[in-house]
């Protein structure tokens, strides 16, 4: 801890300016910190002192963290920060193509390498390399970071990495099963061969010949895409999941039919207002005003009792497709949740549940909610990374098909 004590007194020596710089890190890491809580990890170093580094820590985490999965982060990142004050420039040195000697791979958090490196206007240009190898290191890199991104698990990226792949995410397109409507349409010759005789058309048609039956027009059914009903859960353990699945569902579905969109976390928040926004950004923003228990627990037995009371006719006959986005750790009774499930299968024609604990090789539904929500979901699909997002479509169609 001899590296803290020569920075002086905090209230007016080089400890503030280096604890501010510390909580901007924790800020470009993705943990909420302002201000307010910088200033009180100032007063908290104050009323502790810096003759023990634990005791020191934890002053500053309680009161500069409020998630629970930003702990460790702020760990990693308070253990790298306050050892090394050269850290960050060793780490640009392993960024740079021309730096001496080869560093060891880091092994710290995407999030908290991301916090560490300087900003890319505060790094010093590299001499420029000739144009040939320009262009050839910049593609090479350009491939890599494109396939390791596709099979990124989106809990894993640093803050820059998770909004470019946001925006990767909204450009998968997501083509819902379509099936035949109650309504009909004139036949054309493609489809033919299922469709039944006009016969009010053929009268018509003949009395125009002169009795002559000169065509015989028919009649086939329309196809229309399946209404959707999507449950996000917006739950502690979802977060870093919920945003990007809500941005790819908004571009993915947009020439969908009817589609209503519920969040829950510990209470049922209806979405599809928002959803109505044809922006995905002011979508997103709708929706971050319209959750308020966002980073919640998780009560999804509840949120099924209060669609079922409030929401039932969003769901149309038996032909909705419901997709439940959560990884089953509901806090709620398990009853509750099995006879709300077995009401919302009644009224649906399926139910699938997308679950980014499927990452997890050899998962098992093992939590009381988990269970009974994998005891009635017709199938269980992956969505934790591109390339699941991508399958995902395809395995609509499959679940179609298999359903008929």
């Amino acid at each position: 801890m001899a590296g803290i004590q020569q920075l002086g007194d905090v209230r007016s020596g080089k400890l503030a300016g280096n604890i501010a710089a510390f909580g901007r890190a924790l800020r470009r890491a993705g943990v909420r910190t302002d201000a307010m809580r910088i200033a009180l990890a100032t007063e908290a170093v104050t009323l502790v002192g810096v003759e023990d580094k634990l005791d020191l820590s934890a002053a500053m985490e309680a009161v500069m963290v409020s998630r629970e999965q930003d702990r460790l982060v702020f760990r990693e990142l308070f253990d790298a920060w306050f050892r090394d004050p050269e850290l960050a420039n060793k780490l640009l040195a392993q960024m740079l193509p021309s730096a001496e000697g080869k560093a060891e791979p880091s092994k710290r958090r995407p999030r908290v390498r991301e916090a560490l490196s300087p900003p890319r206007d505060a790094v010093k240009p590299v001499a420029p390399t000739k144009p040939d190898e320009e262009i050839k290191f910049d593609a090479a890199m350009t491939a890599s970071d494109r396939q390791r991104l596709q099979h990124a698990d989106f809990n894993a990226l640093g803050a820059a990495e998770y909004r470019l792949v946001e925006r990767l995410a909204r450009d998968i397109t997501l083509p819902v099963p379509k099936v035949p409507a109650r309504r009909l349409r004139p036949a054309g010759d493609a489809g033919r061969a299922h469709a039944r005789m006009h016969w009010p058309g053929v009268l018509h048609e003949a009395a125009r010949t002169g009795g002559e039956i000169l065509r015989l027009p028919r009649l086939a059914r329309r196809e229309q895409p399946l209404p959707l009903l999507v449950l996000v859960d917006v739950s502690g353990s979802m977060e870093r999941y919920a945003r990007l699945l809500l941005a790819f569902l908004h571009a993915a579905t947009r020439r969908a039919g009817r589609r209503d969109v519920f969040a829950f976390g510990t209470r049922l928040t209806d979405l599809t207002p928002a959803f109505r926004l044809a922006d995905t950004d002011a979508m997103l923003g709708a929706a971050s005003l319209a959750i308020d228990d966002f980073a919640g627990g998780t009560r999804l037995g509840g949120s099924l009792t209060e669609l079922h009371q409030s929401h039932a006719r969003r769901l149309i006959g038996r032909r909705t497709l419901v997709l439940a986005i959560s990884d089953g750790l509901d806090t709620g009774e398990p009853a509750v949740l099995d006879t709300e499930l077995q009401w919302l299968k009644r009224h649906s024609r399926r139910l699938l549940w997308l679950n980014p604990l499927l990452r997890f090789e050899g998962y098992a539904p093992l939590a009381r909610g988990a269970g009974v929500l994998h005891r009635h979901a017709d199938a269980m699909l992956a969505v934790h990374n591109l390339n699941a997002l991508e399958q995902l479509a395809a395995s609509l169609a499959a679940l179609m098909r298999a359903s008929r």
